[in-house]
């Protein structure tokens, strides 16, 4: 019981990376139909924006805020100068324009900085472990976990409470009608975008810490598990996108930890069975967006 109890908490901690990363893919698809695949590449912009910090002698609390606002910028400016003269094209230029996005950002980092992974030193402390009962709990998963549900409820607050969040889900619902009613199309797209870039940080920050390390592929694919777990959710989605970022994570924890020695290297081919499995019972995902494609 005591090694489940484990394995769930890691299973949250993990699945509440593929729920930020997945909420900030679906804000976005859900307001100009974009799936942004450059999103890991910002996740991976604020990675090395605290690897750089600590560099130059920032302290790590700083640094960690650093990282934070190095996505938020990337995100804007990736709004900005790519998708911002895209908008309203079909889907297969928006895909186009995302992936070429995503690679020129990747050669930027690679010959930029460095191909292979970089170290960061973060305090011992937070490398460190307790005891409750016959568990031992990380620091940093139970961290991870903690940031997760508050990230996710000052989200809900800014969403449903909050002028631009508001303006943000009306977006979703119906952009023509919310451009007829005079409310500024920029604003609220560039706001949607600084939340997924919000996210992508807060997913890297807690990916470093655990991983110790930044490199140029960093957020590729947790970006991708993240896409699974849109899909699952339902695309479009926003509850959907948490939800499925969560039974992904968990999926693959739980897989990990359980089975056979002999099916271990099937492991991603099996959590990925499982997912069309549910998708061929419900296609449009366990919590579909609902209108048509966005919600």
């Amino acid at each position: 019981m005591d090694q489940l109890l484990q394995q769930l908490i890691n299973a949250l901690s993990l699945g509440g990376i593929y729920a930020m990363l997945a909420l900030g893919l679906a804000i976005v698809f859900s307001i100009v139909g974009l799936i942004n695949f450059a999103h890991g590449d910002i996740m991976t912009f604020g990675g090395y924006g605290i690897f750089l910090s600590m560099v130059f002698g920032f302290p790590p609390i700083a640094a960690l805020c650093i990282g934070l606002g190095a996505a938020v910028v990337m995100a804007l400016a990736m709004e900005r100068t790519a998708f911002r003269v895209m908008r309203g094209a079909d889907v297969i230029s928006l895909l186009i324009t995302s992936f070429a996005v995503s690679e020129i950002l990747k050669v930027l980092f690679q010959n930029g900085i460095s191909a292979r992974p970089v170290p960061i030193s973060f305090p011992a402390a937070w490398s460190g472990s307790y005891q409750i009962g016959g568990m031992t709990i990380g620091v940093a998963p139970t961290a991870s976990i903690l940031v997760t549900i508050v990230s996710l409820g000052c989200l809900t607050f800014v969403l449903r409470r909050l002028a631009i969040g508001m303006a943000m889900r009306a977006a979703a619902e119906d952009f023509d009608m919310l451009r007829m009613l005079g409310v500024r199309a920029n604003r609220v797209v560039a706001a949607a975008f600084a939340i997924s870039g919000l996210l992508a940080g807060i997913a890297a920050v807690i990916w470093t810490a655990q991983r110790g390390s930044v490199d140029p592929m960093m957020g590729f694919f947790p970006v991708l598990k993240a896409f699974i777990a849109t899909v699952l959710g339902g695309l479009g989605s926003l509850g959907g996108a948490v939800l499925g970022g969560f039974v992904v994570g968990t999926l693959e924890v739980l897989t990990q930890a359980f089975l056979p020695d002999a099916l271990a290297p099937y492991r991603d081919a099996i959590v990925l069975s499982a997912v069309i499995a549910v998708l061929l019972v419900r296609p449009d995902g366990l919590l579909p967006a609902r209108s048509g494609a966005r919600s």
